[in-house]
């Protein structure tokens, strides 16, 4: 699993930091972008994608930041919304985007230290003293940090009110086409439209939203997840993906260490809509690259003793399960509904607050296509950071695909140290921990 604690004279000295606006471009309008209710749930919280570079194979530093000088205002012609201002509407105190050019900051800085000396075991804090703050109205901060070994980072910030995890992953990729090719075609150019998520003139939602939700006041190797996703299919039926092999582990695990502290445990998963809701032929079309957030989460109760019983392959049919009952359509309209009565409010998810049994949620950016590759190779690793929220008795594993494509995947998690402890010595081993050898990078 994927702290700099290997590196204590870690000091990023900021170059330079400007801002980049859109280029000129008469068919784009200063305009007020609303929200739409989905972007309401996660609210103004910052997040953004870290992208570790080794050094590349053409080019130096001077090069990389070349091209994004060269390439960004272009590229916010078609992302327009993050050239612009996150503001509070005086009216009604909800969230809005002032689409006015107002520009995307471009960090520029250095780190006096190779790459291959942080300690990737405890990815947060190594990212977190890398990139630099970035003020809460920014809607997009792109850093990029030079290391003493000639590998470099880029870290895409931005706030959670704007996007969810595809939509990010989506920016990324939009930058690597257009600044490799110069232009992006039809299929990535992205649809910032909200309007596609409507509450009905009188909204309707089953009880279990208001249980769904609290009030939220003042706050490695790929062959060893093929091996598990092996162990968790059954002979002569449908494999399970590895997504569910690897939650149906985590679940395992959870129940063995809550025990008998607890009749039961949860697993929480957040599911991306865009991909669910493609048999409404109204949303089809325009979730083909939606930016904003279509992101729910399912969620599965089972007795300890239960989970601990079953075969692996019987639990990871559970998740599947669990991840596909909702009807998507009929759920998401039921939420936008639910949230237009509640628009005032900021709510966190129940389970996520650790109400009722030990929870463990999961999210993955496995599905997400991400090209981090803008003209000097893919990234050795990508990984999400969110600014921490309200989190009081439940976990967390986050899942993101190793960017060379080479199957593998890398997480970073917080959790219960006896949960952490359980993971780290179970065998066969199936988290490792993450370091500069594995991620191809050296000093120099």
């Amino acid at each position: 699993m994927a702290s700099v604690n290997g590196s204590n004279d870690l000091h990023v000295r900021v170059v330079s930091r400007r801002l980049v606006k859109a280029s000129d471009d008469d068919s784009i309008k200063p305009h007020v972008l609303a929200v739409s209710n989905l972007d309401l749930i996660p609210q103004t919280i910052q997040t953004s994608m870290f992208c570790i570079y080794p050094r590349p194979p053409t080019g130096d530093f001077n090069a990389v930041v070349a091209a994004f000088e060269a390439g960004l205002p272009s590229f916010l012609n078609h992302f327009f919304p993050l050239a612009g201002r996150i503001a509070t509407n005086p009216s009604s105190g909800l969230p809005e985007f002032h689409c006015h050019n107002q520009g995307a900051e471009l960090v520029v800085g250095e780190a006096g230290v190779p790459l291959a000396s942080l300690d990737f075991g405890t990815m947060t804090a190594s990212v977190r003293r890398v990139q630099q703050p970035y003020c809460e109205d920014m809607a997009l901060s792109v850093q990029l940090v030079s290391f003493a070994c000639g590998g470099f980072a880029v870290a895409w910030c931005t706030n959670h009110v704007l996007v969810d995890g595809s939509a990010l992953s989506m920016l990324v990729s939009a930058w690597s086409e257009l600044a490799r090719s110069g232009t992006l075609c039809a299929s990535s150019r992205p649809n910032h439209d909200r309007s596609v998520f409507r509450p009905r003139a009188t909204p309707s939602y089953s009880a279990s939203f208001n249980e769904a939700f609290m009030p939220l006041h003042a706050e490695r190797q790929a062959s060893d997840v093929a091996r598990l996703r092996e162990a968790a299919s059954r002979d002569g039926s449908e494999r399970a993906t590895r997504f569910q092999a690897v939650s149906a582990y985590l679940w395992k695990a959870l129940a063995g260490v809550v025990g008998t502290a607890d009749a039961h445990c949860r697993m929480q998963w957040w599911v991306d809509g865009r991909r669910r809701l493609t048999d409404e032929p109204e949303l089809r079309a325009a979730m083909r690259n939606y930016i904003g957030n279509v992101t729910t989460f399912a969620i599965r109760e089972a007795s300890v003793d239960e989970v601990q019983r079953m075969a692996l392959p019987d639990v990871a049919a559970m998740v599947g399960e669990a991840i596909a009952a909702p009807s998507y359509g009929q759920h998401f309209q039921e939420l936008v509904d639910w949230v237009e009565e509640r628009r005032a409010d900021r709510y966190v998810e129940t389970a996520s607050l650790g109400l009722g049994s030990p929870t463990v949620g999961v999210t993955a950016f496995t599905s997400f296509p991400l090209d981090t590759d803008f003209g000097f190779g893919h990234a050795a690793m990508a990984m999400p950071t969110t600014s921490p929220t309200a989190r009081l008795c439940s976990g967390f594993v986050q899942i993101a695909a190793r960017p060379d494509g080479d199957g593998s995947w890398i997480s970073s998690a917080f959790l219960w140290p006896r949960l952490a402890a359980a993971l780290e010595s179970d065998e066969p081993c199936v988290f490792k921990p993450v370091t500069a050898e594995y991620l191809g990078l050296r000093a120099p």
